[in-house]
């Protein structure tokens, strides 16, 4: 295979290779499409990460026919280089491709001195957990992806806090890298200052805001035909990630939305099942190299993805 940085016209491969990928990997083991709209709606992985992190993409290529065999994106950040959507094509499961383009991307981040890699892997995926784990990665956390059905009347249910709510703004991204360097050791100025310049239809980023105008907790969400996502979000409390959820989850009336929730996190786990929740996958925080013990509440995402 030949290893090159993945390039503009790359871009409708790419969504087709994210598309196929996926959907053949939870066809095959009985599940359903993951991505059932098609790879129109997957060229969002392409774009939102090609804008934050322009070049940071790899792509293993067949040289003969030129067919794209698997596709990765990274982005590095102040303190860590995450691992972000990585595919193979069905045609080349088992040949290498996922080991290639990983060892790729740690081969950057030791050359740039990162202290950590991270990612977010599917804890059904044996194969990527052996991947990722024999290359040093090790769970650190465990997160119940549960989808949830939203009324179209929106939750019938009391939300303490609500009002502390907010929409965020630039001015806020400062307090936002504070309070996730504090809760989870990382830091992504550049990703909240993406999500609230874009806004909507597509992003939706929420502030907790506690005493004093302090900034206790945040949730980005997305709303697109291929992925519609509460994350990442980062708070101080349960009670407080329970007010920033209810509040996101007012933009998908009749409609589901999944969201990842720390499985230590007994008290806002069950208030998402009498909400109506239920699990529909696990994930690993994998990290290679150093890591903080999360100090509040953790909710990764995938796009962007960063552990």
């Amino acid at each position: 295979m030949l290893l090159r940085t993945m390039e503009s016209c790359d871009r409708w491969d790419v969504a087709e290779l994210i598309c196929v990928s996926t959907n053949t990997w939870y066809e095959q083991r009985g599940g359903a499409r993951i991505f059932p709209a098609g790879p129109e709606a997957t060229r969002v992985f392409f774009d939102v990460y090609q804008a934050l992190d322009p070049g940071c993409g790899i792509v293993a290529e067949n040289p003969v026919s030129g067919r794209l065999m698997g596709s990765c994106f990274y982005h590095e950040r102040d303190r860590h280089l995450a691992l972000g959507i990585m595919n193979v094509h069905p045609c080349d499961f088992g040949r290498g491709v996922g080991r290639a383009l990983l060892q790729h991307v740690l081969d950057y981040a030791d050359e740039k001195g990162l202290p950590a890699v991270r990612l977010t892997s599917s804890a059904l995926n044996l194969d990527s957990f052996s991947l990722y784990n024999r290359a040093g990665f090790v769970p650190q956390a465990v997160y119940q992806d549960m989808l949830i059905q939203v009324p179209e009347g929106g939750l019938a249910c009391d939300l303490p806090g609500a009002r502390q709510v907010r929409p965020a703004t630039i001015e806020d991204v400062p307090a936002l890298a504070d309070l996730e360097e504090t809760v989870a050791g990382i830091r992504r100025e550049r990703d909240y200052r993406y999500t609230i310049e874009q806004g909507e239809p597509m992003w939706e980023t929420l502030v907790f805001e506690g005493p004093h105008g302090r900034i206790e907790g945040f949730l980005i969400s997305v709303k697109h035909a291929a992925v519609c996502l509460l994350g990442p979000g980062v708070m101080r409390t349960e009670p407080q990630a329970t007010a920033l959820i209810g509040r996101a989850l007012d933009r998908y009336r009749g409609g589901m939305v999944v969201f990842l929730v720390p499985v230590l996190a007994r008290r806002l786990v069950e208030t998402m099942y009498a909400w109506g929740a239920r699990n529909c996958e696990l994930h690993f925080c994998q990290v290679r190299g150093e890591f903080q013990p999360f100090r509040g509440v953790n909710m990764p995402t995938f796009l962007p993805e960063t552990g």
